[in-house]
């Protein structure tokens, strides 16, 4: 039986997880299976094991993908001399502006996800998410120098918590729409860089005011 070129193989992945990609752009994360990535792809379900045990695993290296991404971004963004509060809070959500499909796991489908993957897989995913942590904690350090570690550390600990909630108030659903008009309450339509800059601004401004008290 002839063996499959090495290229092949090494492409394999990434045609795996750009079907399922497509798919999650008309299905949600619970509708989505194996088969149907195997059916988007032409790769028998036999074939996606190789890769991948489940889709769960398939969706964790999307998001390692999109944050690897992410840091890229932000890496350029922060390689300046100097920020201003406002500078910092437009760099950030100018970042996060591309990347609603990170969004988008983060809101609903994170636990899962992180629960049926193997352990080696998390562990890979944890470490391109301990980059950007690395990278936001690295540029107020840079840029806000007068900030302690423990301030450093609520800016990380409120901002990353921040972005779980960012896909929903920016594309509630039209049954979410529907519910909130019934209700009586005044729908408010945003972006993910307005939701970002203006929150981030709040909170970095909020820190160095106490700080300087």
């Amino acid at each position: 039986m002839p063996r499959t070129p090495a290229n092949v193989v090494e492409k394999r992945p990434a045609e795996i997880i750009d079907g399922c990609k497509r798919l999650y752009k008309e299905k949600s994360f619970r509708e989505i299976t194996l088969k149907d990535i195997s059916v988007e792809t032409s790769l028998s379900r036999p074939s996606i094991y190789n890769y991948f045990q489940t889709k769960e695993e398939i969706f964790l290296a999307i998001l390692e993908d999109e944050y690897s991404k992410w840091c890229k971004t932000l890496e350029r963004s922060f390689s300046v001399n100097s920020m201003t509060v406002c500078e910092f809070a437009e760099a950030i959500a100018a970042s996060l502006r591309p990347r609603e499909l990170l969004l988008k796991i983060l809101c609903m489908n994170l636990y899962d996800i992180e629960e049926n993957s193997r352990e080696e897989c998390l562990i890979a995913f944890k470490r391109q998410y301990k980059v950007s942590l690395d990278l936001i904690e690295a540029a107020l350090a840079e840029f806000f120098p007068s900030l302690t570690e423990k301030e450093k550390k609520s800016f990380i600990f409120q901002f990353y918590p921040f972005m779980y909630g960012i896909y929903p108030y920016v594309h509630p659903t039209e049954k979410q729409k529907k519910a909130m008009k019934e209700a009586g309450m005044e729908s408010y339509k945003t972006s993910v860089y307005d939701l970002s800059r203006s929150f981030v601004s709040s909170l970095l401004s909020g820190i160095l005011r106490s700080h300087n008290k």
